[in-house]
């Protein structure tokens, strides 16, 4: 299995509470963004795109002796933008996964299944998402009567009966390369906040005719984003338990 991953690690991570990037906080004595690098590669990713900005040359730092491409992200513009920054590295050929640098419990195996699948169906884009008891604060994920994909909705924006939904977004996913390019070029940034979002290019890619899904983890720890001191002793308790 050959893909390529792009992994976005610019955010300063203000809840955090710290001056140090949110990536290169660490769980049992390894960095965050050293975690994720590490699954990439075991699930059999060809290369390797890490977007910094926060303090970006502390970043560079951690993770210079790694095989790995460094973009950075000059404004944080949204997710959309962190992954336009990494355009050329993308192309056209082949997959792009896409992880987020502040999930070190996501597993190779995990990865590696959600790229098989992601081929198997033949999909434009493949989302990687969770069944939650207590999905507050998630993006959930929208299906039709058939089951199929229909959108992804912030929590914000859910109406009473798509708050009801349980299925969430994890915010990884895998995309056709070109498909993903395409789709980047096309981004705009008309919203509240002026920002460039990810899931504006699987609405771009959805309208153009190709297959979008989504796929649920069996383990939910695996999706954990550490945003918090406490989510990081969270992290750190239950990879100690693995």
């Amino acid at each position: 299995m050959k893909f390529k991953t792009v992994i976005l690690a610019a955010g300063k991570g203000t809840r955090m509470e710290s001056d140090l990037p949110k990536v290169l906080h660490k769980v049992c004595d390894k960095s965050m963004i050293r975690h994720v690098i590490d699954n990439a590669k075991e699930a059999g990713a060809t290369d390797i795109c890490v977007i910094v900005g926060y303090k970006g040359e502390l970043v560079r730092e951690e993770i210079k002796d790694l095989d790995v491409t460094i973009v950075e992200q000059k404004e944080q513009l949204g997710t959309g933008h962190a992954v336009k920054c990494a355009a050329d590295f993308i192309g056209n050929d082949g997959d792009t996964l896409i992880l987020c640098g502040d999930t070190p419990l996501i597993k190779a195996e995990t990865l590696k299944s959600l790229y098989e699948i992601h081929k198997k169906e033949e999909n434009g884009v493949t989302v990687l998402s969770a069944i939650l008891d207590d999905p507050k604060g998630y993006g959930r994920i929208i299906r039709d009567a058939s089951g199929d994909f229909m959108k992804i909705t912030e929590d914000k924006d859910c109406t009473d009966e798509e708050r009801k939904t349980k299925e969430i977004n994890s915010g990884m996913y895998v995309f056709n390369s070109a498909d993903l390019s395409r789709s980047l070029s096309l981004l705009k940034n008309d919203n509240v906040q002026g920002e460039y979002y990810l899931t504006d290019t699987i609405y771009i890619i959805k309208d153009s005719g190709k297959r979008v899904n989504a796929t649920a983890v069996n383990d939910t720890d695996e999706i954990l984003g550490v945003n918090t001191k406490l989510q990081l002793g969270e992290a750190e308790e239950i990879m100690r338990r693995r």
